[in-house]
C-alpha cells in the first residue's frame, strides 16, 4: 500500500466515524435539551468540513498553467475566399485487445465528434493569365475549390462511453486516436456530400456579382 492510498483510506475511515457519530446524535435529538442540540452543531459543521476536504482529495479540480512564452513560427498572407461551411457529427469507436479475453484485457472507447469543414477557393492562385476578355466578355478560370479547415469542436465533442477490461489499464492514446480519426472521417464525409462542388458554385456566384458590379457586362467561368 502506498502512502497516498494510506492517506485516502485514513481520511475515509475518519469521515465514516464522524458521520456515524453525528447520525447517532441526530437520532437521539428528540430527547436532547436545547443546550445539547447547540453542542451538536459544531460536530455537524466539522463533519461537513471534513466531507468537503475528503471530496477535494479524491476528486481534485485540474489546474491549467499555460507557459508564458509564445513562439511565433510563421506569418503568411492569405487570399482565401471561404464559400461554404459544413457542421457535422460523427461517432467513432476505437478499441484494443478485443476478442474472447476482451473483458480482461480489452479497452474500448465510443467518441461522439462534432466538427466543422470549411471550403472555398484560394484567390492567390488566380494569376493574370487566368482572366482575359473576348468579345467584350470577361473570361475567368478559377482555381479548384479546396478544403481550408477541417477541425473538431472540443466543446461539443465528448467521450460517450468507455469499457476497460478488469486487468487492463486505460490506453492513454485511445482518445487521441479517436479524435484524429474523427477529423479525417468528417472531412471525407463532407467531400462525399459534395462540399467542394458547392464551394466552387458559390465562389462563381459571388465573383460573378462582384465582377458585374465592377463594370464587366458579362462574365463566363471556364474550366478547361
Amino acid at each position: 500500500m502506498t502512502f497516498k492510498q494510506f492517506v485516502k483510506g485514513l481520511a475515509i475511515a475518519i469521515l465514516v466515524l464522524v458521520l456515524l457519530f453525528a447520525g447517532l446524535l441526530v437520532a437521539t435529538g428528540s430527547i436532547l435539551t436545547k443546550g445539547a442540540k447547540q453542542a451538536i452543531q459544531p460536530v455537524e459543521e466539522a463533519s461537513n468540513y471534513l466531507s468537503t476536504q475528503v471530496s477535494n482529495v479524491l476528486h481534485p479540480t485540474p489546474t491549467v498553467i499555460p507557459d508564458p512564452v509564445t513562439i511565433l513560427r510563421e506569418v503568411r498572407s492569405l487570399a482565401r475566399l471561404e464559400t461554404v461551411q459544413y457542421s457535422m457529427e460523427k461517432v467513432i469507436t476505437t478499441e484494443v485487445g478485443q476478442g474472447a479475453l476482451g473483458f480482461l484485457f480489452g479497452d474500448k472507447l465510443l467518441f461522439v465528434a462534432h466538427g466543422e469543414v470549411i471550403a472555398g477557393i484560394d484567390l492567390e492562385k488566380l494569376g493574370p493569365d487566368e482572366m482575359w476578355v473576348e468579345n467584350n466578355v470577361l473570361m475567368v478560370r478559377l482555381p479548384e475549390a479546396e478544403i481550408f479547415i477541417s477541425t473538431l469542436d472540443n466543446q461539443l465533442s465528448y467521450v460517450y462511453d468507455r469499457e476497460t477490461g478488469i486487468l487492463k489499464r486505460g490506453d492513454v492514446t485511445l482518445e487521441s486516436l479517436a479524435r484524429k480519426a474523427a477529423e479525417d472521417e468528417i472531412e471525407k464525409a463532407a467531400i462525399a456530400d459534395g462540399i467542394l462542388e458547392t464551394a466552387q458554385k458559390n465562389a462563381e456566384s459571388y465573383l460573378y456579382r462582384l465582377l458585374r458590379q465592377l463594370g464587366y457586362p458579362e462574365v463566363i467561368f471556364v474550366t478547361d
